[in-house]
């Protein structure tokens, strides 16, 4: 099992940048990919981004393509989500998620870190 800690929520203008962080600990080793989730008030989880951890390919959300960007540290395990541009709409509870190697599933959640964005 892997454990997720995230940070770096917080309010900001729109227009304004934040990063968030995603920790890692306990069987790192068998970890695939991480990504990014988020769900706003009244809607369904969605898909952010995604990173795999060993090759650092990347894969974007339509609707951050361009303001978004993932990154990793291995010597860290740790994720990194760089929003610039952020927009009214881009307000929800942010979730770090880890998916194991050989499945096919994000199983591995982290508590979510509110992320508001105001105009």
């Amino acid at each position: 099992q892997v454990q997720l800690v995230e940070s770096g929520g917080g309010l900001v203008q729109a227009g304004g940048s934040l990063r968030l962080s995603c920790a890692a600990s306990g069987r790192t080793s068998s970890m695939y990919a991480m990504g990014w989730f988020r769900q706003a008030p009244g809607k369904e989880r969605e898909f952010v981004t995604q990173i795999v951890w060993s090759g650092a390919s990347t894969y974007y959300a339509d609707f951050v393509k361009g303001r978004f960007t993932i990154s990793r540290d291995k010597s860290k395990n740790t994720m990194y989500l760089q929003m610039n541009s952020l927009k009214p709409e881009d307000t929800a509870v942010y979730y770090c998620a880890v998916r194991s190697q050989g499945t096919g599933v994000f199983g591995s959640w982290g508590q979510g870190t509110q992320v508001t964005v105001s105009s």
